[in-house]
């Protein structure tokens, strides 16, 4: 059955033809057995025609309207009574009213309308009286009322199904391009990761061979300690680095032991020895009470602490110092970095720091503003730089 049904809804023309052939008959075998309907010479175009409207309803729906209303005219004119035939007028009305244009459609209804109050005045019975055909007429006009009401339907019901498959279709695209969106934001937070992973490390091992070369003979201890800083230091940058690029393989399953936590802001004062060890002094604070603070917040805490004694180590200079500040406040965490040295141009951080690469005071004001906070950034007035940030706990809508 579903073969069928499938079959039939591929080819309509050839279910309409049926009808056609089926309604035509039963015109004929009625109009033979019954008693004179008209003049045949009239009677058997019309049964053709108005078959012929079934037939091709789907085709050439205003067409065939304008055909039925034709015939219908030429059954007035001729006097060729009601027909079984004329069935096909109220399928077409109701083909019209679902599928064809809009002054089709308004025409059809008010030809439908029109259509039983007309054959009640042409053929009208003696024995009901006026109260009788004018009951008739109306009983008469219903059918075509319905088929019209009906076919109307259906096309507001086609038309919402249709919307709702374009807005279907719309809202897929749209979730295309999202991901895509957040696909490049993903890769874009990576890079934005591995140049500060790459930059901070990579400083600190620099400082740390220069050191370590230049008191080599002299003082082997503090070398074998530079190297050893080096060393560690590398192992920390490689382990980032294989967990950032984890995150863009697919289709692998990985260990979760391959991956390490996210940076948080408890990991701040790891950092500061860090550089301390590296020749770089850090006078490090916290203020308020520490709590809990959502992931993001924390990791956009270090990073910024984290690219700012960078910047901090590669332009101010060799008697440099740092000093980094963390207060903890109602609603949210301040950040205050600052150095003496002699500092870069303002504009080499806005441009992307050290390497040119857009990852400098952009990256650090992108990080912020995804939690939602502020930044300021600037030459101190007595020399130096500073970096200061708040991060809300919740992030502003």
């Amino acid at each position: 059955m579903q073969r069928l049904y499938d079959f039939l809804r591929r080819h309509p023309m050839w279910v309409d033809g049926f009808w056609a052939v089926i309604l035509l008959g039963i015109s004929v075998v009625g109009g033979a057995a019954g008693e004179q309907i008209g003049p045949w010479a009239a009677v058997i175009p019309v049964t053709l025609l108005l078959s012929l409207v079934v037939a091709l309803r789907r085709r050439e729906p205003e067409k065939m309207l304008l055909l039925a209303a034709a015939v219908g005219v030429v059954q007035l004119v001729t006097d060729v009574a009601i027909l079984p035939s004329d069935f096909a007028m109220l399928v077409i009305v109701y083909t019209v009213a679902a599928e064809g244009a809009r002054w089709a459609s308004r025409f059809a209804l008010i030809a439908g309308l029109c259509a039983a109050p007309l054959a009640q005045l042409r053929w009208s019975n003696d024995q009901t009286g006026v109260a009788g055909d004018i009951a008739l007429a109306i009983l008469q006009t219903v059918p075509f009322a319905l088929a019209w009401v009906l076919g109307d339907s259906i096309r507001t019901r086609r038309a919402y199904f249709a919307q709702l498959e374009e807005r279907a279709a719309r809202l897929e695209k749209e979730r295309e391009a999202q991901s895509k969106v957040a696909v490049a934001a993903e890769r874009a937070r990576i890079a934005r990761e591995l140049h500060d992973v790459v930059a901070h490390n990579v400083s600190v091992m620099v400082v740390q061979a220069d050191g370590a070369a230049y008191v080599l003979d002299a003082a082997p201890d503090q070398a074998k300690k530079a190297l050893e800083t080096i060393s560690s230091t590398g192992r920390q940058a490689l382990a980032e680095m294989r967990r950032l690029l984890g995150v863009l393989r697919t289709g692998e399953h990985q260990e979760a032991g391959e991956y390490v936590p996210q940076p948080d802001v408890q990991q701040i004062e790891d950092l500061v020895e860090q550089c301390r060890t590296s020749g770089l002094p850090v006078d490090f604070k916290v203020e308020g009470t520490p709590r809990p603070l959502p992931s993001g917040v924390e990791l956009t805490a270090y990073r910024i602490v984290q690219e700012a004694l960078t910047n901090t180590r590669k332009h101010g200079g060799a008697n440099a110092g740092a000093s980094v500040r963390l207060v903890y406040f109602d609603d949210g965490l301040g950040l205050l970095v600052e150095d003496d040295g002699k500092g870069a141009p303002h504009e080499l951080y806005e441009e992307g720091g050290f390497d040119g690469q857009g990852h400098g005071l952009i990256g650090m004001r992108e990080r912020v503003g995804m939690v939602g906070g502020t930044l300021d950034a600037g030459p101190r007035p007595g020399g130096g730089f500073r970096i200061s940030a708040l991060l809300p706990l919740k992030p502003a809508h």
